[in-house]
């Protein structure tokens, strides 16, 4: 679908400039741009970019499952050196 936005200058420029530095089209930017906000992703890529926002105004990852604590941390550290 076609549409026209109206946006800021600089942010255009940016966008632009994103774009050409990631060898993709600006349209693709966009689409993943919106697709993030909007919570639109597909797999594992849409779970670690989504975050939610607390009671006071803070993002944060939502729990996926597994708690992360030091023990945990300090296994795979041992098994990635093995």
């Amino acid at each position: 679908m076609k549409t026209t936005i109206e946006l800021p200058d600089r942010l255009f420029r940016l966008a632009k400039r994103t774009a050409l530095r990631r060898r993709t089209t600006l349209k693709a930017l966009m689409t993943h741009a919106l697709q993030r906000e909007v919570g639109l992703n597909s797999g594992d890529e849409a779970a670690a970019a989504t975050f939610v926002v607390d009671r006071d105004g803070l993002p944060h990852l939502p729990a996926r499952g597994v708690r992360v604590t030091n023990d945990l941390v300090g296994r795979l550290l041992e098994e990635e050196e093995a």
